[in-house]
């Protein structure tokens, strides 16, 4: 089970409660300048779709100031309703999930590979993800077929998975891009340790309650953020129907963030990184 699926809704909701009220409070003052927003993670899954329209979610996701997403979804089919509905909007990533309830077992089926390859040759995606991993879960013949799937296509991987598990995609292939997902939950140690080591990893922030609460980012975690700016992006994570309810709360804990570094930083998190990430799937279209 996914790390957030195991913190406390009530826990989660006090966090984006108080930030959106530090939140308005600071944003009357300020007078500053909202940052276009690149979204590294968003999901349209198939539990969303029937009371969120394709039109209404991206009419939520544009409200924010978000100008493009990285959109994944259980099944497939989210992702692409999306994309026919707004291509210069959503960047489509492949999820290999078919149903719900396949987290913790997908890397074992190998039905998931001919389904992976179908998709492959149907649609045009940026990446292969958000998919979950941990530790050795990275050596089994359906994820070593994934990742060189990925270099076949030349597309990236959106992973959800601990430290030991990025290592050991890289081992499998050291040119994979990968975004990974709450910087895997490691804390700034680990995190700064692996951003040295590949220059082909990204991190998005989604669900990282522990950088900042209320006003105040954790020092080593500021630190980190305006010495690896090029490496951070944002994400909303709507992995769930709630998820989708408490989309401004979420965007307002993240501009506080933002507002909490300079300016140079912020706006490389905020948009620059995820469209310089992308530019080469920009350029194949």
């Amino acid at each position: 089970m996914p790390i957030h699926e195991l913190i406390s809704g009530s826990l989660i909701s006090v966090v984006l409660l108080a930030s959106s009220m530090t939140h308005a409070t600071n944003e009357a003052d300020s007078g500053q300048e909202a940052l276009p927003i690149f979204d590294a993670h968003i999901h349209y899954n198939s539990d969303v779709r029937d009371a969120i329209s394709p039109e209404s979610a991206i009419q939520r996701l544009r409200a924010l100031g978000i100008e493009r997403a990285m959109v994944s979804s259980t099944d497939d089919e989210g992702t692409q309703h999306l994309y026919r509905l707004a291509p210069d909007f959503v960047v489509p990533v492949l999820r290999p999930y078919r149903k719900p309830g396949t987290l913790q077992s997908w890397m074992y089926d190998e039905s998931v590979i001919p389904y992976v390859k179908e998709r492959l040759k149907k649609y045009r995606y940026a990446a292969i993800g958000e998919f979950h991993l941990e530790g050795n879960e990275a050596n089994t013949p359906v994820i070593r077929e994934i990742v060189a799937l990925a270099k076949q296509y030349g597309i990236m991987l959106h992973v959800h998975s601990d430290a030991r598990a990025i290592e050991f995609i890289f081992r499998q292939d050291p040119d994979a891009r990968i975004l990974w997902a709450h910087a895997g939950f490691e804390d700034h140690v680990i995190t700064r340790e692996m951003f040295d080591k590949h220059e082909n990893l990204w991190a998005d922030l989604s669900f990282r309650y522990d950088i900042m609460f209320l006003e105040e980012i954790d020092a080593t975690w500021h630190k980190l953020l305006i010495e690896h700016a090029d490496r951070f992006l944002l994400g909303l994570d709507t992995y769930e129907p709630l998820r989708w309810m408490e989309i401004e709360e979420v965007m307002h804990w993240q501009e506080i963030v933002l507002e909490e570094l300079p300016d140079h930083a912020a706006r490389k998190i905020a948009y620059e990184n995820g469209a310089h990430m992308l530019e080469w799937f920009d350029d194949k279209q």
